[in-house]
């Protein structure tokens, strides 16, 4: 069942998600201080690649105030938009039944979005 709705994932928009978080990584890795970001971005996008059957976890305690500082950052400048429209679009597609599954998969990407730094992407 995860197969299938990883497909329909990808034919109802997620590639074009995953396109744009891949291309927005490779745009953030041009410069020496946008790599960890850009790290980040490549971990939404494998995300929004293929969302069905994992889940995000924190990988530990706190590795310090970098990690947090990281985190702050990524919030400021952009992370909140990023999240916003994931809610939006996880709040339109639980308007059916159907769209239900879908939207759970954007509220994932909504709080990984929120602050990516300290967690892991990992199959469920």
């Amino acid at each position: 069942m995860g197969c299938f709705l990883n497909l329909l994932w990808l034919l109802l928009g997620g590639i074009a998600v995953a396109i744009e978080y891949a291309a927005s990584s490779l745009l953030l890795m041009m410069t020496i201080v946008g790599i960890p970001f850009g790290m980040q971005t490549l971990k939404l996008a494998a995300l929004a690649l293929w969302p069905f059957g994992k889940e995000v976890r924190a990988t530990g305690p706190t590795t310090g105030c970098l990690q947090v500082l990281m985190n702050v950052l990524w919030l400021v400048l952009g992370g909140l938009a990023i999240c916003a429209t994931h809610l939006l679009l996880g709040l339109l597609l639980c308007i059916t039944i159907v769209g239900i599954p879908f939207g759970r998969q954007h509220f994932k990407l909504a709080g990984l979005a929120l602050s990516p730094f300290g967690k892991e992407v990992v199959e469920a």
